[in-house]
């Protein structure tokens, strides 16, 4: 069994406002788990509660013993990458304001100007 130990006051009251209020779904889910856990939720129960898995269960608390806080929150860098860059994303931008009811017109300037597809 792996249970959350030794959270002072300011700890849990932070963990709960984090879980009630923080805009990001998944930070809110962790912040909930990490207080069950020091209630004394075992990992199982915490993977049925949130529908997630063991090992994703003992990863989150893993993130909270090495990072406290900053462990809740995603790293930066995840998920796809953007295949315009800041310039071209000002240009596109640019595009759907002189042709605002235009999706196809845009699409076929990006494909054009840039050579990508848009799906």
């Amino acid at each position: 069994m792996r249970f959350v130990k030794g959270l002072c006051t300011s700890q849990i009251s932070l963990l709960t406002r984090i879980h009630k209020e923080s805009k990001k779904h998944h930070v809110r889910q962790r912040a909930h788990c990490i207080l069950l856990s020091y209630q004394g939720f075992c990992v199982s129960e915490l993977a049925k509660i949130f529908r997630k898995t063991q090992r994703a269960i003992y990863s989150w608390l893993e993130l909270w013993e090495t990072h406290h806080f900053v462990g809740l929150y995603d790293k930066k860098g995840r998920g796809r990458k953007p295949k315009l860059n800041d310039d071209q994303c000002g240009q596109v931008k640019g595009w759907a304001k002189k042709y605002p009811k235009n999706l196809k017109k845009i699409v076929a300037l990006v494909r054009e100007e840039y050579g990508l597809s848009c799906q």
